[in-house]
């Protein structure tokens, strides 16, 4: 099984965000705070890497969406997933042209988990939604609040798919 997860504001946050309240951490994206753009010291959301190596000791075969399109930029990804023990997997991202709903069709997952983009204009930059509906109909597509993180979804793969829609 093909997991596709989305890593800011899903699973990986600002330094900053630590020790503060979801909606706190949305209005520091609002206000540009310093720690946003400083990529290479984001922190994950919560207990991500728990969950993830949970679900990767299932099988399942983890695929990270970026929002970042330059290189560089998604080489601090990596530094961040490793510096936390992420389980290994690819980084996805927009090449030139694309939209996020081009990444995930050229991914195709079996589950797609993204957050709400509450800070940055909500289901206008999220992915599924735009995603053409002869391949949604093959995804299985669960969203959270952006900053609330993953803990709350299932360990199990087969019950994780079955919460989505």
């Amino acid at each position: 099984m093909k997991l596709l997860i989305f890593l800011q504001g899903t699973t990986i946050m600002h330094r900053n965000a630590t020790g503060h309240t979801r909606a706190e951490r949305v209005q520091q994206v609002h206000a540009q705070e310093a720690s946003v753009r400083d990529y290479a010291a984001y922190v994950p959301v919560g207990d991500a890497v728990h969950k993830l190596c949970r679900w990767s000791e299932q099988g399942a075969e983890i695929v990270y969406l970026s929002s970042h399109k330059r290189p560089d930029d998604v080489n601090k990804d990596q530094v961040v997933l490793r510096a936390y023990g992420f389980p290994a997997g690819q980084i996805a991202f927009c090449q030139e042209g694309e939209r996020y709903q081009d990444v995930a069709e050229r991914v195709l997952p079996d589950i797609l988990i993204e957050d709400d983009c509450e800070s940055i204009g909500g289901t206008i930059e999220m992915t599924y939604p735009h995603i053409r509906p002869e391949v949604q109909a093959s995804i299985t597509s669960i969203v959270v609040k952006e900053f609330e993180g993953i803990d709350h979804l299932p360990d199990d793969l087969a019950t994780l798919r079955k919460t989505g829609r």
